[in-house]
């Protein structure tokens, strides 16, 4: 299908290909992301079948993996910068598709008063709740144009690296529940004629009524700051390797940068999915107060909390050189490191979580001594054998003195590992 993709063409795609956003064109640039996607792969494969190399490095092993490496590293460039355009389109065009959302919420929610509503009759909580959405909805269309080009309403939930903050989703729900049924409360007490039955409604207001959720709104709250404040001083520490991604995903809310599922982000949704569940309930049920969360519930949120941040601190980690050796091929004498000899640098984290991209595997760098080797890229069929996450092949430059020389790995991060000695001989 990638080939398919790569070698198709066209008047219409040639005038579109490149960097084109356009809203609605189907040759914009997500198509243009994708062509670049299916040339690289294309070329990647090719690569790692031998063919494609000309003759003029086709005799060196060295020579014909510089070469490979560097044309990899140009068409890699060229699928980020395309990424990095679809992920801009994507995000100006997500403000209406946040709107869209929130107002079939609204929609939703009348369906259900109404539905209800049989039988029993039409009451003034529920003409409160109904205004209550209401409001909700325009502040947040309100909101979503002003920051249309951050993704509208999930502009103040997307991190500094352009991924889902699963700490601040999750304390953005409580925030507009929350506010949402203090309006409820604020529309009951303004169609209320009665002196006892305004009397009640402020008394719903008391924190007596709504600690639980209370508690958990300040809880999850700090939680949200605290952690980004501990991320940021981690990555800064370089303890902690973050890459930006190229636009945001729902799935962030539940993985790691690497796109993996982790305990601490799913059960810290899952178990305030199920408490903001259990609140709505309790705020439909009994409309003329706050939302009186059971403290065995709030107790079950707060130790999610904790687990979720004590993931958090032991998320990550520095990378680390663990050994250094001559690289042998089959035949070769045992020898020592000289000059033109290609090393393995043996270790762990020498790819960050997000960063098995090309275009992030090509900005990964060894210092040798004075001298800075970027790693080449070495392709296989379906990916890359060089570099990995435990393991670095790149060759000693000739420009290094013989003696003792360090050995570090700066990462696509920019995160430096510890310093490593060997000895190069003439």
């Amino acid at each position: 299908m990638a080939v398919q993709e790569a070698r198709q063409g066209g008047a219409e795609a040639v005038a579109h290909r490149g960097g084109c956003t356009c809203g609605d064109c189907p040759h914009g640039a997500r198509a243009g992301h994708r062509r670049a996607v299916a040339e690289f792969l294309v070329k990647r494969d090719e690569f790692a079948a031998g063919q494609g190399l000309p003759a003029a490095v086709a005799h060196s092993a060295s020579a014909s993996r510089q070469w490979v490496s560097e044309e990899l590293t140009q068409s890699a460039g060229v699928v980020a910068e395309r990424g990095r355009a679809e992920g801009e389109a994507w995000l100006t065009r997500l403000w209406w598709r946040t709107v869209f959302s929130v107002w079939a919420g609204v929609v939703v929610l009348l369906l259900v008063q109404a539905l209800t509503a049989i039988g029993a009759g039409w009451t003034s909580a529920r003409t409160a709740g109904l205004l209550a959405a209401l409001l909700t909805a325009g502040a947040l269309t309100a909101a979503s144009w002003f920051h249309r080009a951050r993704g509208g309403a999930l502009a103040p939930v997307i991190g500094e690296d352009n991924r889902l903050s699963t700490s601040r989703a999750v304390a953005v729900a409580w925030v507009l529940f929350i506010a949402y049924a203090v309006l409820v409360l604020a529309g009951r007490l303004a169609a209320a004629s009665a002196h006892e039955e305004r009397d009640a409604l402020i008394a719903g207001l008391e924190l007596a009524r709504g600690a639980g959720a209370v508690t958990v709104l300040a809880v999850v709250c700090g939680i949200a700051v605290l952690v980004r404040r501990v991320i940021g001083l981690r990555v800064l520490g370089q303890r902690l390797q973050k890459v930006r991604a190229d636009r945001p995903r729902a799935a962030d809310l539940l993985t790691d940068d690497s796109g993996r599922g982790t305990f601490a982000d799913i059960q810290y949704v899952v178990i305030n999915a199920v408490a903001l569940v259990f609140a709505a309930v309790r705020l439909a049920r009994r409309p003329d107060q706050l939302p009186d969360l059971p403290w065995g519930l709030a107790v079950v949120v707060l130790v999610s909390a904790a687990t979720y941040v004590a993931g958090k601190y032991a998320e990550g980690g520095r990378p680390v050189i663990l050994s250094v050796v001559r690289s042998r091929e089959a035949g070769d004498l045992d020898a020592p490191i000289r000059t033109g000899d290609d090393i393995e640098i043996r270790g762990a984290g020498f790819v960050p979580p997000g960063a098995q991209s090309a275009d992030r595997l090509s900005r990964m760098t060894v210092r040798v001594g004075p001298v800075h080797v970027h790693v080449p890229l070495v392709p296989v069929t379906g990916g890359f054998s060089n570099p990995t996450d435990a393991v670095l092949t790149v060759p000693v430059p000739a420009d290094v003195e013989p003696g003792r020389v360090e050995v570090h790995v700066i990462t696509a991060a920019g995160v430096e590992t510890n310093r490593y000695e060997i000895d190069v001989t003439d």
